[in-house]
């Protein structure tokens, strides 16, 4: 049973998802000349990485472990991006290799997440789905076009995340189901 003595961190964690993983997405998807791939990176520190690491402490404050355990994940995750852009550690290689072992993580995610609802079901399939073509794109010489399609992908996955922030939020709000 989750300690509902705190306020629900998700809603926070998924909109600073939501919004860094957009933001990128367009960028990868070649929207805006790429200009979403620099509002992403400073993103990626502070509302990507840290907010979303802090709502996964809130999360296991809560007795929330998928919770706890997803949101601390993609808050490293967008951590180690914005260090990685920032440093030049990434090489075309290393990129790829990351994508590909945070894919199989977010299998292991989605295949958790079926259990729980619709919503985080079509979220970690999507992206799932996204780390697929993006570790593609990013394998050897380097395949735009498969960087294209993770960019639309991960555009759909924001999307997924931000409606379910968003109608955490409302519902919440209004107590009661207002979005399903």
């Amino acid at each position: 049973m989750a300690n509902t003595s705190i306020a629900d961190p998700a809603p926070l964690g998924l909109a600073g998802f939501g919004l860094t993983t957009f933001m990128l997405s367009s960028a990868n998807a070649g929207l805006w000349h790429g200009a979403g791939g620099g509002a992403a990176v400073a993103t990626a520190l502070f509302y990507g990485g840290l907010a979303q690491l802090l709502a996964g402490m809130w999360e296991f404050m809560r007795g929330n472990t998928f919770g706890a355990t997803a949101f601390s994940s993609y808050g490293a995750f967008w951590l180690v991006v914005w260090y990685g852009i920032t440093s030049k550690t990434f090489g075309p290689g290393s990129l790829a290799v990351f994508l590909l072992f945070y894919g199989i993580f977010t299998f292991v995610l989605w295949v958790a997440a079926i259990k729980h609802n619709i919503h985080l079901n079509l979220l970690f399939f999507a992206l799932t789905v996204t780390f697929a073509f993006l570790t593609y794109g990013n394998w050897g010489g380097g395949h735009s076009g498969s960087v294209k399609i993770g960019g639309w992908t991960g555009l759909l996955t924001a999307v997924i995340a931000l409606y379910i922030a968003g109608k955490t939020l409302i519902n919440e709000s209004w107590g009661r189901e207002v979005l399903p």
